[in-house]
């Protein structure tokens, strides 16, 4: 005879403290649970609620004297970021700690570029004083309150014109800098050591590759884009747009691939191996796009526009995921995303450094096991659902300034107009007589070698 006994262990089921949490013991079986798709979807719809309920991405504000013209983040430390105006001051910050470390004196005209050197010890900064100055970098101290303190240059470097764009070598201790040319430099000679022009009025940019250092990439007032390589004497190829590109940045996980920022309010992503199209053309931005940085995941980028707002792009997304704005912020010039990737920089005209999250909802601070657990189910929840109406319509849904409103709806009616125009001129005239050229390639004009 059988006979069907419960047994069941007192420990598994008693608390040993008044804080545990209780055990809950479920059977999965789906005749059990009928509704679990409704139940889910539920939740989802709850996440996607609550994720913009709890978005807070504005940090602190760091003043300064004048407008924000540069940024570097260190390649060695997560705390520390260097910083440029308008009227030539320089500073490190501890962002930790909310402090400036170190007040860099020297330059008398507006700062259009820094650049850490590979160690983190030391970096570089151009003006239109027409000099490039080498300065240490101190590590922050551990001790909290005031440290600030002047210091001076290490190196000057005396070019034959103003600057506007500088970048350190990612290996070597060598520096590109743009002007009318674009040199190389290196930190024991006082003169380039090799100089490199293809027809360009003004050097807007100059960015080396991360993965492939001895390459490089400038964008010019020609409206032209331009690759070279430090082990031959020439250009290798150069690309002409129809309006000028202000900055330009290099994926630091995908070798070939780099996002312009150009004057037409859109950011371009190209491979460096088929430059006769872009990759990806990044829309939203209501006008010039003033700055561009990639995280160092490389699936993601910032951009800051001439239109007051800073936004988060995925590498391969045409609309930005998120857009940030405050009723005080002026034209952002410099966008900079920090070491670890959870924070956004932006330098603007109001003489501000602006600190943000990169995800707006982020818990900060230390996180139980439960909690950490909690947001991952949530993202899958979303990420799930995310097709469905009313959950695409929330998390779409970014709330704006009236001015980048009203003038975002009349680019579109603009653009819809256009569009009307076109598909009437292609109706009432001879069949293949007008060519549609694709959004990837019609801002795209020659390609030269």
């Amino acid at each position: 005879m059988k006979i069907k006994l419960i047994n069941r262990n007192e420990e598994d089921y008693t608390k040993e403290r008044s804080q545990d949490v209780k055990k809950v013991f479920k059977n999965y079986d789906p005749k059990l649970h009928k509704f679990e798709k409704a139940h889910e979807y539920t939740r989802a719809l709850n996440a996607a609620k609550m994720e913009k309920i709890f978005a807070k991405p504005f940090l602190a504000a760091m003043p300064h004297t004048d407008g924000v013209t540069a940024l570097a983040r260190s390649p060695t430390v997560t705390n520390s970021l260097v910083t440029g105006t308008a009227d030539g001051e320089v500073r490190i910050w501890d962002i930790a700690q909310k402090r400036t470390l170190r007040k860099l004196v020297g330059h008398s005209g507006a700062i259009k570029g820094i650049s850490y050197a590979p160690d983190g010890e030391t970096c570089v900064t151009c003006s239109t004083d027409c000099t490039v100055k080498l300065w240490k970098v101190p590590y922050a101290p551990f001790e909290a309150g005031v440290v600030q303190a002047d210091a001076y240059p290490v190196y000057e470097f005396q070019a034959k014109s103003a600057l506007r764009s500088i970048n350190h070598h990612w290996n070597s201790y060598t520096f590109a800098t743009g002007s009318n040319v674009v040199d190389i430099w290196d930190h024991n000679r006082s003169e380039p050591i090799q100089s490199f022009t293809w027809g360009s009025d003004a050097i807007t940019s100059v960015r080396f590759n991360p993965a492939e250092p001895d390459i490089f990439a400038s964008t010019g007032s020609d409206r032209g884009i331009a690759l070279y390589d430090l082990r031959t004497s020439t250009p290798i190829r150069k690309l002409v747009m129809q309006t000028r590109s202000n900055a330009l940045a290099w994926n630091p996980m995908e070798a070939f691939n780099f996002t312009v920022a150009n004057e037409d309010c859109n950011l371009y992503s190209f491979d460096m191996r088929k430059l006769q199209s872009s990759t990806c053309v990044h829309k939203d931005f209501v006008s010039s796009v003033m700055d561009v940085d990639y995280s160092p995941t490389g699936r993601e980028f910032v951009a800051g526009g001439y239109d007051r707002s800073v936004r988060i792009f995925a590498y391969n997304g045409g609309h930005s995921r998120e857009v940030y704005t405050t009723k005080r912020m002026q034209r952002v010039f410099a966008v900079c995303y920090s070491g670890d990737g959870s924070y956004v920089f932006s330098g603007s005209d109001d003489m501000n450094l602006r600190v943000w999250k990169s995800e707006a909802s982020e818990q900060l601070g230390i996180q139980l096991p439960r909690e950490k657990r909690q947001h991952a189910y949530r993202k899958a929840l979303l990420e799930r659902y995310k097709h469905m109406p009313e959950i695409k319509r929330i998390v779409r849904h970014k709330h704006l300034p009236v001015a980048i409103y009203k003038t975002a709806n009349m680019r579109r009616t603009v653009q819809e107009s256009d569009k009307k125009k076109l598909r009437r001129r292609i109706e009432h005239s001879k069949p293949g007589s007008i060519t549609v050229k694709p959004e990837r390639k019609k801002k795209i004009l020659a390609e030269l070698e």
